[in-house]
């Protein structure tokens, strides 16, 4: 069982070398597996991109984060030069239906609204836009409604985790209720939970994905 102490060390070292972090500007404390990140950023997606960093870290079981994204020179912009930058992202993206999408900003913060078709489309919107200077906050309202349900949900998420290369597919257990999709078992780390988790909203008709698998045991011991 890895200690706080442990963790903290190795998150610490994983924002070091995060290219896209400034890990000075990042504070790590950890209790329980559980890791609050803090500190004042930049960008947005710094802010994202330590997040991401952490959850990587074998052992960690949960991200908090307490990092804000200040206003520093040469990063500020208007709510209405945000709000161009983010319908021009929108639309340059290909994988994002055009005029599905509404915006609204205030403040730096970005709210999406609208209905799209698969999960990967409202989780791209996201990202389509996360680097884009003067964001302090993305809030993705963005809902999916499926024209479709097929009955093969259950094995094609199967077949999905058997392609993985961060998954180890026998480990984890996978019920479809409708449109819903409950995961369990148990996995290496946050990260594996994660990815499991996005290979069963990539499939086709699911709309809610009930995320109950545990992190680490005797078997993933150091």
């Amino acid at each position: 069982m890895r200690t706080d102490a442990q963790i903290q060390k190795d998150v610490m070292d994983e924002l070091k070398w995060e290219p896209a972090v400034n890990s000075a500007e990042i504070g790590v404390a950890v209790n329980n597996g559980i890791v609050t990140l803090s500190g004042q950023v930049n960008t947005y997606s710094e802010k994202i991109y330590a997040e991401r960093a952490a959850k990587k870290v074998a052992g960690v079981k949960a991200v908090a984060e307490d990092i804000h994204v200040g206003k520093s020179v040469g990063y500020t912009k208007t709510d209405t030069e945000i709000a161009q930058a983010v319908l021009s992202a929108l639309r340059w993206d290909t994988d994002i239906p055009e005029n599905k999408i509404s915006v609204k900003v205030e403040d730096g913060q970005v709210k999406l609204e609208g209905e799209v078709g698969w999960e990967f489309q409202r989780q791209r919107a996201k990202k389509a836009i996360e680097h884009l200077a003067g964001i302090r906050s993305v809030i993705n309202l963005v809902r999916v409604t499926p024209a479709i349900a097929p009955s093969d949900v259950k094995k094609k998420i199967m077949a999905a985790f058997h392609r993985s290369a961060t998954i180890e597919a026998e480990k984890v257990m996978t019920d479809v209720i409708g449109s819903k999709v409950i995961l369990k078992g148990r996995v290496r780390s946050f990260s594996e939970k994660e990815d499991a988790e996005s290979a069963a909203w990539s499939a086709p008709g699911v709309i809610s994905v009930d995320n109950q698998i545990q992190i680490g045991g005797p078997e993933f011991a150091f």
